[in-house]
C-alpha cells in the first residue's frame, strides 16, 4: 500500500509540476496568501448555507458564558472571513486572531453585515504563539477549519487553554483523516502534499480528535459529522466543545 501511495503522490506531482516549482522557488506561498481570502469567501458561503442548523446549534451555547463585563470575550482562531459572525448571539467581544493578513479586509466586511457583536481587534499571529492575549483573558475561543493548517496543533490546543479562563470553552469544527486501511485515506495521502500547497497548508490526514483528547480539557464533547462538500478530498468532520 506504502508503494502505491508513493507512485500515485509522483504522478499527482508530475501532473501539478508547475505548482510544485513555484513552491520550491518561493513564488507560491505570497500568491497563495493572497488569492486564499478569496477562494475562502466563496467555499464559506456553500459550507455555511450546509452547516445552517448545526452551527446554530453549537453557538448557541456561548450566549450563557459572559464574564464579569456581562459580555462574552471570544477569540475566533483562524478567523479567515468571518463566516462565523452570523452564528454568534448578542454580546460577544470578537478578538479575531489569524496569521495572513489579507483576510482583515473580508473582516471588516463581515462586522459591517454583523452589528450585534463588537470588534475588539484583529491579531496577526499564528495560534502557537499568541503572547499579544494575557493568560485567562477569553471565555470562549472557536477554531473551525484551522487546526488541519497550523504546524503543531498540540502547541495551539496548550495556547487556548492559556487564554481561557477557568470554566471558558473551545468550541471546535475540524475536518479529519478518513479511516485508516480505507481507499478514501490512500486518496488523501495520495493528495495531501499536493493539496497543502493549494489549500494554504492543509493537511488532509491529521487525526485532530486524538490531539483535543490529550489536551488535558477538564471536559470534552466530540461528535462526527459527513463532510459538507463532497467533491473535495477533506474527510469527515469533528464538531464539539472542551471545558477548561
Amino acid at each position: 500500500m506504502d508503494t502505491l501511495v508513493r507512485l500515485l503522490q509522483l504522478l499527482v506531482l508530475i501532473l501539478t509540476l508547475p505548482l510544485h516549482l513555484m513552491a520550491l522557488l518561493g513564488f507560491w506561498e505570497p500568491l497563495c496568501k493572497t488569492y486564499f481570502p478569496y477562494l475562502m469567501a466563496m467555499l464559506t458561503v456553500n459550507c455555511n448555507r450546509k452547516m445552517d442548523s448545526k452551527k446554530q446549534e453549537l453557538f448557541s451555547q456561548i450566549k450563557g458564558l459572559a464574564g464579569a463585563s456581562g459580555k462574552v470575550a471570544l477569540l475566533e482562531l483562524g478567523c479567515g472571513t468571518g463566516a462565523n459572525f452570523q452564528f454568534y448571539p448578542c454580546g460577544c467581544r470578537i478578538t479575531c486572531l489569524d496569521p495572513n493578513p489579507h483576510f482583515e479586509k473580508f473582516l471588516t466586511k463581515s462586522m459591517a453585515k454583523n452589528r450585534h457583536l463588537e470588534y475588539e481587534r484583529f491579531v496577526v499571529a499564528f495560534g502557537e504563539d499568541m503572547k499579544q492575549l494575557a493568560s485567562g483573558s477569553m471565555d470562549v475561543v472557536v477554531s473551525t477549519l484551522v487546526l488541519c493548517s497550523v504546524q503543531s496543533p498540540k502547541r495551539v490546543l496548550q495556547e487556548v487553554r492559556r487564554v481561557l479562563r477557568p470554566g471558558g470553552m473551545f468550541f471546535f469544527w475540524e475536518h479529519v483523516a478518513e479511516p485508516r486501511g480505507s481507499w478514501a485515506f490512500l486518496w488523501q495521502q495520495v493528495l495531501e502534499p499536493t493539496w497543502k500547497h493549494i489549500g494554504d497548508g492543509c493537511c488532509l490526514t491529521r487525526e485532530t480528535w486524538k490531539d483535543l483528547e490529550n489536551a488535558q480539557f477538564s471536559e470534552l464533547q466530540m461528535e462526527r459529522q459527513p463532510p459538507p462538500i463532497k467533491w473535495l478530498p477533506v474527510g469527515p468532520h469533528i464538531m464539539g466543545k472542551a471545558v477548561k
